[in-house]
């Protein structure tokens, strides 16, 4: 794992895309989809306030300790070619010692079916397996979230588990798969 106690990336870039951390000024930004019940209903959470938006972007903003189970790396993700962000891809440390991290991405309906997800993701495996020195990334997604499923498949990710019912979304139970990937495994 890598030794850096406090990690800030420069903003990364793709060729469509710059990931970067969130700053206060990207609250709305972040609250015209964290607020929807369609982008919510796949993170057995309800959706987020304007209030929760902001919070969580302020405690992140400034980076992220890279050392101890559940640290997380948040980044906004926004087009290169125009202001605001239109999603964001998250890194947790799942387990230090076995360097293991858990991935996910959430974006803007309205941005839907361009890649955008893809490309971030593959952006933030690329960090992962390299600067941070991850051994393994996973993603847990629910069975109906058959987009999720596909940038996945994209990245290369195998299928590792499914998990019937597993989890309790208001009134109605939930089934996850868990896809994953090991560093070796990784092409950029």
């Amino acid at each position: 794992m890598t030794a850096v106690s406090q990690y800030i990336p420069a903003p990364i870039t793709t060729e469509r895309l710059v990931l970067r951390l969130f700053a206060p000024g990207d609250v709305d930004d972040r609250y015209a989809y964290q607020s929807l019940p369609d982008v919510a209903r796949y993170l057995y959470r309800p959706p987020l306030t304007r209030e929760g938006c902001a919070e969580s972007i302020a405690a992140r903003a400034g980076g992220t300790d890279w050392k101890a189970d559940g640290d997380v790396l948040l980044l906004a993700v926004c087009r290169a070619d125009e202001p605001g962000v239109i999603g964001e891809v998250v890194l947790t440390l799942t387990s230090a010692h076995a360097r293991q991290a858990e991935i996910g991405w959430i974006f803007n309906p309205q941005y839907a079916g361009q890649g955008y997800a893809t490309e971030a993701a593959r952006a933030l495996g690329s960090l992962a397996f390299g600067r941070l020195g991850v051994h393994r990334i996973f993603a847990r997604l629910d069975v109906l979230n058959s987009a999720s499923v596909r940038v996945c498949e994209r990245l290369g990710m195998r299928r590792e588990a499914h998990l019937i019912d597993n989890d309790l979304d208001g009134d109605r139970w939930g089934s996850e798969y868990i896809y994953a990937m090991l560093a070796q495994e990784w092409k950029d």
